[in-house]
């Protein structure tokens, strides 16, 4: 771009292809770095479901435990991403990610070192945190690197691959780890690709600064919202919903989510913009990856559960039942971006969800008895939604707000996607724990289904009817709604 701009009209056509072979390549260490980063935190979050029943095993822990290993690495990811989305625009997405990473790896390294139940939920918590600002930090510098806006949505897709290949690849890659090394190994895997990282960033190029105070009273208020809500959801289910702390911890959730609103209200710089929320196209995408991440991250902590558990599987070959889900769900990324240009984003993102949908209500009738190949293929339809549904939606969102809210406005989404995976996780794992032994309960499984699969059609009808219509392209699908662009600060 720079070289681009300080060349005259006449030099241009003489150096046009040295400035393509010069812009080229940051772009590309750009989207590998990214792409890096994002699979490594994604694939803490499926892979440790796998390793579940190892470390409960090994380290004495409860149900309860169990639980708390998985949220406190998605309540810290959902709940300071608000904020580390902030950061990226502020300290510049080259360096915010930089500290995440580094950060990452660190935790990491204390997750691989825990001796007991305790230490290890304190080093998620830390590497949830750092997961955070990896995250948005990560969308910022693709979002930099590709102004072109079909350029951009392709790499969007790449990046939305890794992801989604990393979380239907992990428990192949947990059950391997856990049956062959250990459960500990799953976190050593993240030193040297921590590593790899952070010597990429060294060739990206310096993000831009828009220098803001931090939203401290904004940032407190929603980690003690979040926390408090997966706290009361998660206890609830054992100490019971009337219990003192489930109550209080409810109490708490509310008070906090009503002083993070009047806190982002009169804060002269919030972490979230409430002008940000009065457009269309910002409100529905964060419904729909709250309901997306509530339905794929659920079953995937309940199919870890139920073939371990249920039908007495080991890790290792509980692992290898996701391979075939990790295969569709990269060909579906894949194909995705190039239906939304043939289609339209809005038809992809409302049919991705109603196959999802399909997908809890087909897995209904699941006992212990039933064949192993048909698991597999019941599984079929899961692949296929959720990978066809958020590339596009993450692209319509990118093209909605301009560029230096890029990283406030990721951070928002993929907060409320961790959010809804951190709550489906404490919800499902609630009533999938049968009894004083916690064993595994189908019929908690069924209704976690039904559960996911209705609030999946419920976010379809609202983006059928809410989102712009009208195919993938630049100058088209985004004037269609421009109060997103109006209406936000720069």
């Amino acid at each position: 771009m720079t070289i681009a701009t300080a060349t005259t009209p006449a030099a241009r056509p003489t150096t046009r292809g040295r400035a393509a072979t010069v812009r080229r390549p940051p772009a590309v260490v750009a989207l590998i770095a990214a792409l890096l980063g994002f699979t490594v935190i994604t694939i803490d979050v499926s892979a440790v479901n796998i390793a579940l029943p190892g470390i409960q095993e090994s380290l004495h822990g409860g149900m309860t435990g169990v639980q708390w290993v998985v949220d406190a690495y998605t309540l810290m990811f959902a709940g300071l991403m608000l904020s580390a989305g902030a950061l990226a625009d502020r300290a510049g997405a080259r360096r915010a990610y930089a500290w995440g990473v580094g950060l990452f790896t660190l935790a990491s390294l204390a997750c691989a070192l825990a001796p007991g139940i305790g230490a290890l939920i304190a080093a998620r918590l830390l590497q949830g945190g750092a997961a955070a600002v990896v995250m948005p930090a990560s969308l910022s510098l693709i979002r930099q690197a590709y102004e072109d806006a079909r350029h951009r949505a392709r790499a969007i897709a790449l990046w939305t691959v890794g992801g989604s290949v990393a979380m239907a690849a992990g428990p192949v890659l947990g059950g391997v780890l856990t049956e062959t090394v250990g459960w500990r190994a799953v976190f050593f895997l993240n030193l040297p690709v921590g590593a790899a990282i952070l010597l990429l960033l060294v060739r990206v190029a310096p993000s831009p600064r828009r220098p803001a105070p931090l939203d401290v009273p904004g940032q407190i208020t929603a980690v003690l919202a979040l926390a408090g809500l997966a706290f009361a959801v998660i206890e609830g289910g054992h100490a019971g919903w009337t219990s003192v702390p489930v109550l209080g911890s409810l109490v708490v959730s509310v008070a906090a989510a009503v002083g993070f609103w009047l806190a982002e209200k009169h804060h002269r710089a919030p972490m979230v913009p409430l002008e940000m929320l009065r457009g269309r196209i910002v409100s529905v995408s964060l419904a729909v990856g709250f309901a997306v991440n509530l339905a794929f991250y659920g079953l995937v902590f309940l199919l870890g559960l139920y073939l371990q558990q249920a039908r007495g599987m080991s890790a290792l070959t509980a692992g290898l039942v996701f391979v075939p889900l990790a295969a569709i769900i990269t060909t579906t990324n894949l194909v995705s971006p190039r239906m939304a240009e043939r289609i339209g984003r809005r038809p992809v993102i409302v049919i991705g969800q109603l196959v999802l949908a399909l997908a809890m209500f087909v897995l209904l009738p699941l006992d212990a008895g039933t064949p192993l190949w048909l698991v597999i293929v019941l599984l079929v339809p899961t692949g296929l939604g959720g990978a066809f549904a958020v590339p596009a939606l993450t692209a319509m969102l990118m093209d909605a707000v301009p560029g230096p809210r890029a990283g406030t406005a990721s951070g928002l989404l993929n907060a409320l996607r961790q959010t809804g995976g951190a709550l489906a996780v404490a919800l499902f794992g609630a009533l999938v724990s049968d009894g004083p032994a916690a064993s595994f309960s189908l019929s908690g499984m069924r209704v976690s289904l039904v559960v996911a699969g209705a609030l999946l059609c419920a976010t379809a009808l609202l983006a059928g009817l809410l989102l712009p219509r009208g195919p993938v392209g630049a100058g088209r699908a985004v004037p269609r709604a421009p109060e997103n662009r109006r209406r936000l600060p720069s």
